[in-house]
């Protein structure tokens, strides 16, 4: 399968990112769950790696290369068991700059996307906020306009990087109720009135995820970030991307487990025997692995989708909901082969259980996602693109 997708360059890529990972993170992953964030100067290894930025243009700081190393990139960061890493990682690269580099002004992208690829500023994306997540045109951060300035005032909740970030690319309402009254704004951390509490949460610890308020803050109109009351749609658009990206990280989560269960199959012996040889465990292996390796298959086929420009909303959300909701199933399973060391922190099936959970609620929830779905399979709605990525 990996021939059908991948070229040697992107398996080159692969052993490179592998062996970097390796040496700068690996020995570092327990220290940062424990402090619950990662340092700032990891940011800026990345940025001087080029690994910032793999799909974003040169003329910023990227590597301008297809979307399969990005899905290489992807899957060798899960292989570092800590999604609070990626997400840390990921909230910055993979959505604050997103919109960035999809809406932003050449000023704009000159000042935070040609910094954040360095890794020298670091941004986070709010949206949710403490009265509704997944329910986005409902949103009441206000921002009304005075003069040369918006006025900012309300909250968001659950925001990867919401304390460590230096600027907020965050969800406001300029306009009436409903969708068309979003939009989207650069908000600086250091503005008179912003302010942010740490959160403690049951996984995904080496990130940092924080409650925002934002209390009477002045952001200049050159803030605005793309169009005024855009905001919902280019929400929606992005979301296709991120949701993408939670399927693929839900299926090479899976994989780990896999993998971890397999290596620890062939040590430990009960009776006599490797438990790899118990025909129970072989065969839950299997299903496992069956229902793993198609699952991955569907996700790399909407990329290569994805990547010639096609609108897979729909099959974006259909594939976070499948994969999500596997990996749960066998981080699981396979945390039980473990038996009672898969219950102990000193394993690696305890986080990787843990930080699985969150596939299903983040980026909306399976519940919305299947509204989302059927919406279009039963009530023929059509959601268009409102940018091109």
């Amino acid at each position: 399968m990996n021939n059908f997708f991948f070229t040697e360059e992107h398996e080159l890529f692969r052993q490179s990112f592998r062996a970097f990972l390796d040496k700068e993170v690996r020995p570092n992953i327990e220290q940062w769950e424990n402090d619950g964030q990662i340092p700032r100067d990891v940011y800026k290894r990345f940025g001087e790696m080029g690994f910032m930025g793999v799909t974003y243009p040169e003329k910023y700081g990227g590597m301008a290369l297809d979307t399969f190393f990005s899905v290489v990139y992807t899957e060798e960061m899960i292989r570092m068991n800590s999604s609070g890493f990626n997400t840390s990682i990921g909230a910055h690269a993979g959505l604050a700059l997103a919109h960035i580099n999809g809406e932003g002004s050449e000023a704009q992208k000159q000042k935070y996307l040609t910094a954040g690829l360095k890794g020298d500023l670091i941004g986070c994306l709010a949206i949710t906020e403490p009265s509704g997540g997944s329910d986005v045109a409902s949103l009441t951060t206000t921002a009304v306009k005075d003069g040369d300035h918006y006025i900012i005032n309300g909250s968001k909740t659950f925001i990867s990087n919401g304390v460590l970030s230096d600027y907020i690319i965050a969800a406001v309402r300029t306009g009436g109720k409903g969708a068309k009254g979003i939009s989207m704004m650069i908000i600086e951390r250091d503005r008179k009135g912003v302010s942010a509490t740490a959160l403690k949460k049951l996984g995904w610890h080496a990130s940092d995820t924080g409650e925002i308020a934002f209390d009477d803050v002045r952001v200049p109109v050159e803030n605005l970030l793309g169009e005024e009351n855009k905001g919902f749609f280019y929400i929606m658009q992005h979301f296709v991307s991120e949701r993408l990206g939670m399927a693929l990280i839900a299926v090479s989560q899976a994989q780990l487990a896999i993998d971890l269960a397999l290596n620890y199959m062939a040590e430990r012996e009960v009776f006599g025997r490797p438990i790899s040889k118990f025909q129970v465990l072989r065969h839950r292996i299997a299903q496992m692995s069956a229902e793993t390796t198609s699952a991955r298959s569907f996700v790399y086929l909407l990329y290569k989708q994805y990547q010639q420009g096609d609108y897979i909303i729909k099959e974006a959300a259909m594939a976070k909901l499948v994969a999500t909701q596997l990996s749960d199933k066998v981080c699981y399973e396979c945390m039980r082969i473990f038996g009672g060391y898969g219950y102990m922190e000193s394993y690696p099936m305890a986080r990787l259980l843990r930080d699985s959970q969150l596939g299903t609620i983040g980026g909306g929830t399976s519940e919305i996602l299947c509204e989302i779905i059927s919406k279009m399979m039963i009530d023929t709605k059509a959601y268009k693109a409102a940018i091109k990525h």
